[in-house]
Order: structure tokens, then sequence, then C-alpha cells
């Protein structure tokens, strides 16, 4: 079994994902957020840091692990260690797995990011952003010639799951972009890239009228599974980088 050092990972991938670079939520905390004994002995993806996938880790996989997931251990802020941020901070801590989070630097990502690989795994060759994020490049988009219903299709091959589509733009797709999440608040900004299609994971109830009004299709795959490629991409590629097994661990929402 091949292993790698913590520093050596955390190092690569605080560099190859641009963590400093990248703005995010304050509470993100992108790179590594718990710390194990020094030696990774196998890469764990998942979306989420809950305790059912800690729990999944620790029961199946061995000590020394690192899980990199997308949603990281403390968006509810700077709150004492207690009830259930204890129960999964002894879990990890138990059982030597470290965790590292990204959210927006996997995003944006150009190789391994939820909106460009979701983007070529449907077809679209050399997706571009389209949109910005405090000011850095966001989304993917493209020339995309397909059927709504072939492209809803697609997407619950690709992912699984119910797609909801909000059918305001043409039966035929020419532009389409895409912003993996909860991004039902961009859709004016997909009208004004000269999107006539636009895929995310959710959004709120007001969006269908906007959706309907502004005339662009939005297609909802769900937050939780259009955010499955990110980590499932980035886990690949530091495999195959620093000879490690992975996995991925999936444990659906269905939102």
């Amino acid at each position: 079994m091949r292993t790698a050092t913590i520093d050596e990972l955390v190092s690569y991938l605080d560099g190859y994902l641009r963590i400093a670079e990248i703005p995010d939520h304050d509470a993100a905390l992108n790179g590594l957020q718990v710390e194990n004994s020094g030696t990774i002995t196998r890469l764990v993806a998942a979306v989420d840091a809950s305790q059912r996938t800690i729990d999944r880790v620790v029961a199946e996989c061995p000590a020394g692990s690192m899980l990199l997931v997308h949603h990281g251990l403390f968006w509810d802020g700077n709150l004492p260690v207690r009830e259930r941020r204890y129960r999964r901070l002894k879990a990890l801590l138990d059982h030597d797995i470290a965790v590292y989070g990204a959210h927006i630097p996997l995003d944006v990502h150009p190789d391994v990011g939820n909106n460009a690989v979701l983007a070529r795994q449907l077809g679209i060759l050399d997706p571009a952003p389209f949109d910005t994020y405090h000011g850095t490049p966001f989304g993917a988009s493209g020339h995309l010639i397909m059927s709504r219903e072939t492209l809803v299709a697609r997407l619950v091959e690709l992912l699984g799951g119910r797609v909801q589509l909000i059918p305001g733009g043409p039966e035929t797709t020419t532009r389409v972009g895409i912003i993996t999440g909860a991004a039902g608040n961009r859709i004016q900004a997909a009208v004004d890239a000269g999107l006539d299609t636009f895929i995310t994971g959710e959004g709120m109830h007001h969006t269908v009228f906007d959706a309907l009004e502004l005339g662009i299709n939005v297609l909802y795959a769900g937050h939780y599974a259009t955010e499955t490629v990110g980590v499932k991409a980035l886990a690949e590629h530091l495999a195959e980088r620093f000879g490690l097994e992975w996995e991925f661990h999936d444990h659906p929402t269905g939102r």
C-alpha cells in the first residue's frame, strides 16, 4: 500500500486549488481542517463532512485516511467543541482521519472544478466562465446543441436523481452555462451572458417566474448531485499523482 505525507499533500493541494487566492465565505475555512499524525494511507472523497460521512470513513477505511470534502466542518461558525461538533472531531481524531475542505476553490478550478467537470461531461468543449464571484471568474459555459429534453435525460444519467426543467427558453439549446450548487439567484447573470439554458442545483420559489419571464431554460439537477463531480475528479487526480487509492462515499441529501 502506497502512502504519502500529509505535508506534501496539503502543500500540493493548497497550490493546485489556489486556496490562499480564491475568495470564499469566512466559515468555509478552505484547506486542511483536521490534521492527522502525518501519514496518509487513502483518499476518501465526499460532498459533506457530515456525521454520516465521518462514521462511514471510520468504519470502512484505514487509519490515516484523508477525507476530501466540498462542504467542510465549520459552516456553523466559531462555536465551542460540544455536542455534535465534539462527536465529529472525536471520531476523526480517534481514528487518525485528516479532513481537507475546498469550497469555491473547487468550484472554479478549470480542470477538476465542479462547473468545468460537469460541463465537459455534458459535451461542452473548452468551457469558459460567464459570471464572477467577488471578482473571481465563475461558472462554465459554451456551445451545446441539444434538445432540452435530451439534456435533462443526460443529467439524470450522469448525476442520478430528479432534474426539474423550467422551460423558459428554446426547445433546442445552443449556449449552456453551469453553476453547481444553489445558484438559482444567478439566472439574470446567465441571461446577461447570452445563455439560453442554465444548469444549477437548486433555487428559490420565485426563480421559476424569473426563468419564464427572462426567456431562459433553467434545469435544477440537485445541489448535492451537481457537486459530486468535483470531489471525485480531485481525488482521482491526487491518487494518480501520489499513487494512493481513493474512493467516493455517497450520502445524497435529496436536495
